[in-house]
């Protein structure tokens, strides 16, 4: 009898579309009421693909971290903090990893500055850490397991917006949204 009840309950809650224009509020809706659901479990899905592959782990880190030093600001900052790092330890090395002197113009300092990451050019930075993660991507083999954990967190995300029926506070909650943005827009006017 218990059996019965789940089962009832539980198909009730997950059917197939009539129309596309159904499908696609449907789905509208319920990636927004279980985004982070959703987030959650393709984190536990990337998760469990780096569980099989540990040293995937290092390489997304440097990939990463190649990404960020193409930002101004953080390239700025990962700098000053190493070189206060070293200069702890070793104040000659730390001299070494300064930036070269901005040249001045006319009294002012160039406009053409470009960013230095502990002494060297971002572009040998972004280089060097590039080649490394490419060379961990290739010895850990976690670029194919990285791929099939987001293609799997992606479907199951699909699938079950697609044929979870909203309830009532899910579909509120997305109305509310869509009022909000549409106010939004009226308000800049």
């Amino acid at each position: 009898m218990f059996k019965d009840i789940f089962v009832a309950h539980c198909t009730s809650r997950f059917t197939v579309p009539r129309s596309s224009s159904k499908w696609n509020s449907r789905l509208k809706c319920n990636l927004y009421y279980y985004r982070t659901n959703y987030f959650i479990m393709i984190v536990f899905i990337l998760g469990l693909g780096f569980i099989r592959r540990p040293f995937a782990i290092v390489a997304a880190m440097l990939t990463a971290l190649t990404i960020a030093f193409l930002n101004d600001s953080f390239a700025g900052t990962f700098s000053e903090k190493v070189t206060r790092t070293v200069r702890r330890f070793s104040p000659h090395m730390a001299a070494k990893m300064r930036p070269p002197l901005t040249p001045v113009i006319r009294g002012r300092p160039s406009s053409k500055r470009t960013i230095y990451i502990c002494g060297k050019p971002r572009w040998v930075c972004v280089s060097l850490f590039s080649a490394a993660s490419f060379f961990v991507w290739f010895i850990s083999c976690g670029l194919l397991t990285l791929l099939w954990a987001c293609a799997i967190g992606l479907l199951a995300t699909v699938l079950h917006a697609s044929f979870r029926t909203p309830n009532l506070k899910a579909r509120l909650n997305t109305f509310r949204e869509e009022f909000r943005a549409v106010w939004r827009n009226y308000s800049e006017l």
